[in-house]
């Protein structure tokens, strides 16, 4: 049987994934979609998630033990840029 993880490393892992799933310094990231179809803008997307990320990690360092709303939060808000990002065909 396997444990559940606390919430500071909840918050990690789902850093983790944002890191290695989200393209947050290519440069492909910040041009709009194809034939300038943007259906939410790219850029500002990848600037909202690594504003979150930028925040966590140093509020995780600082030892902040995030709430579970707030874990929830963060984790819907990269599922959401996720679908945003695939519909601008950059995922």
């Amino acid at each position: 049987m396997s444990r559940k993880p606390d919430r500071q490393t909840a918050m990690q892992q789902i850093i983790d994934q944002a890191l290695t799933t989200f393209p947050l310094y290519d440069a492909d990231t910040f041009v709009c979609g194809p034939d300038n179809l943007c259906i939410g803008c790219p850029k500002k997307l990848m600037e909202l998630v690594e504003t979150e990320v930028s925040y966590w990690q140093h509020a995780l360092k600082r030892g902040v033990i995030p709430q579970f709303d707030e874990i929830r939060r963060f984790g819907k808000l990269c599922k959401n840029v996720h679908r945003g990002l695939v519909r601008n065909q950059r995922i």
